[in-house]
């Protein structure tokens, strides 16, 4: 009985797992459609590539950083001047709260994304 329930357990882990990270050509379906190519000079590819190096693809990726802020989603936004996450001083230039750059449909990540790239900076923000 032990056994099938760490087998039920860890099927389950799996699923969720592989829920949270989008397919290579989903993604550019989905920037595209949210008209990131080309936005401020950067093509599809460049953000394809954003996404791998950051996330690996992980739309619900939460990393916590040495200087205490977290970075969040498929593009690890941070929150110390990003988004709100409720933990710790944050500029939330992007007026969002953190949890929200987690959501499958991207909206709230892609906004910010658009904001941080608009910047001087653009991509070198990352």
């Amino acid at each position: 009985m032990t056994r099938v329930l760490h087998i039920t357990v860890a099927c389950c882990l799996l699923v969720i797992n592989q829920a949270t990270r989008m397919h290579r050509c989903e993604l550019a379906r989905v920037l595209y459609k949210n008209e990131l190519d080309g936005y401020e000079g950067y093509s599809l590819n460049d953000w394809i590539c954003l996404a791998f190096v950051e996330s690996k693809f992980n739309v619900s990726k939460i990393n916590e950083n040495a200087d205490g802020s977290t970075d969040y989603g498929i593009f690890q936004i941070n929150s110390h001047y990003w988004c709100n996450n409720y933990q710790s001083h944050s500029e939330n230039y992007c007026d969002v709260d953190c949890e929200d750059l987690l959501e499958p449909d991207l909206i709230s990540s892609i906004n910010c994304a658009k904001k941080i790239i608009s910047g001087q900076r653009g991509m070198r923000n990352w």
